[in-house]
């Protein structure tokens, strides 16, 4: 029983009755009518939370479904999702945000939540109604995919989501050192012809949204985290009081640039993959606490976009399947630095805390949203057994470790691997 909540880790049963976390102990008898599910060998734990995921609905139902997605979520273990408003029409209206969450309570098998466009039409121009998307159900806002490149915009945006209680999380990307290019700025760019991006992309925006933060008070969540100088600042603007919070993607903590070097789209993302130096600093990071959360940048394309030359393929993977699998490989590869404990803290309790989701906890009385993980179980990557539309993973043919069992929603079993 793993529960970071609680600081829980031991050998236990958990008792589920009528959706709710009804009791934990080392012993429990089962009661006339219950049905009992051995998960010997196994870790429980509490549903995984992914703060970055792209549902595509509405408006590209062609790549992704509430349904599809959904379902991809509850097979990696994922009870909560927090879906990105880049969809058409974005999600930049109360009115978009609650159809979108009636929806997904009908078709979706787990939990999903809006996070709601930062300006207008994701335009980077005029501000949205924060106030209404928070009465809607938003639980932040976010310029992901389309960086707001106007610091005086930025500011004004951050000025009101922070009166509005809304976190803000960013994309960090100057685009005026990135247009045309479609991997990292490096060795293997110039070698592949390829147009590069810049570490400084990147840390150009942290700095100036992390300026912003401290200015107006907005609880910040810097968004897949790809670069070694990235991490720095961040380090520095908490030092000097930033309320900020980071997330890394595993394919981040994984890949490098080389992997381009087949020119596979699937290895062309945004951030793109980056130096081996950065990802061993970003596995530092995390296992030192400065990264706060994985969460998956899930972005599934139809594979016609993908079957493209790699500078005109779209930017992004598929990542709710193959999270834990590939999180415990990149423990395993490092020595096994995060205890059980604590990677299902930073793949659960600690997104859910960051925006105050009700999720991440295995206490008496909490919704039964649990995850049965068996660590041990061996299994190949197969995009075509995906539940995603998606198939554009760049982890084909991998062997991982770690297998989710069942997944639990709301004390419902919305998943077993049998």
């Amino acid at each position: 029983m793993l529960d970071p909540s609680q600081g829980l880790d031991a050998y236990a049963d958990l008792r589920i009755r009528e959706g709710r976390i009804a009791e934990i102990a080392s012993h429990l008898t089962p009661e006339a009518g219950e049905t009992v599910i051995d998960c010997a060998n196994c870790w429980i734990a509490p549903g995984l939370v992914d703060l970055h995921v792209h549902l595509r609905e509405p408006g590209q139902s062609y790549k992704e479904t509430l349904q599809t997605g959904g379902e991809a979520a509850v097979a990696g273990g994922f009870t909560s999702i927090c879906c990105m408003p880049n969809t058409e029409p974005p999600l930049d209206s109360p009115a978009l945000v609650r159809e979108l969450l009636q929806r997904a309570e009908r078709e979706s098998p787990c939990r999903v939540y809006v996070v709601a466009a930062l300006t207008q039409g994701m335009h980077g121009e005029q501000l949205c109604d924060y106030e209404g998307l928070k009465r809607a159900g938003a639980v932040a806002c976010s310029d992901d995919a389309f960086p707001i490149q106007s610091a005086a915009v930025m500011r004004r945006a951050m000025r009101a989501c922070a009166a509005a209680g809304l976190p803000v999380l960013t994309h960090c990307e100057e685009t005026s050192l990135t247009e045309g290019a479609s991997m990292h700025e490096g060795e293997v760019s110039a070698r592949l012809g390829l147009r590069g991006m810049p570490p400084s992309a990147e840390a150009l925006q942290i700095a100036r949204n992390a300026l912003l933060a401290l200015e107006t008070g907005c609880r910040l969540h810097i968004q897949h985290l790809s670069t070694a100088i990235g991490l720095t600042l961040i380090r520095f603007f908490r030092q000097q009081g930033a309320s900020i919070t980071t997330e890394v993607t595993p394919h981040h903590l994984l890949l490098t640039h080389h992997t381009c070097e087949g020119f596979d789209t699937n290895a062309k993302m945004n951030p793109p993959l980056r130096t081996p130096a950065d990802v061993d600093a970003l596995s530092e990071g995390l296992i030192r606490g400065d990264i706060d959360c994985i969460a998956t940048d899930h972005a599934p394309h139809a594979r016609f976009e993908k079957e493209q030359p790699f500078g005109l393929a779209p930017f992004g993977i598929v990542g709710l399947e193959t999270a834990l699998g590939c999180v415990l490989k990149w423990n395993a590869d490092r020595g096994e630095p995060l205890s059980p404990l604590e990677l299902i803290a930073h793949l659960s309790t600690r997104p859910a805390q960051i925006l105050g989701l009700p999720a991440g906890t295995l206490q008496q009385g909490a919704p039964a949203d649990v995850v049965v993980i068996d660590p041990d179980a061996r299994w190949q990557v197969n995009p075509e057994q995906f539940r995603s539309m998606g198939k554009n993973s760049p982890f084909v043919g991998w062997t991982l470790s770690g297998r989710v069992c069942h997944t639990f929603v709301n004390g419902v079993r919305v998943y077993s691997a049998d």
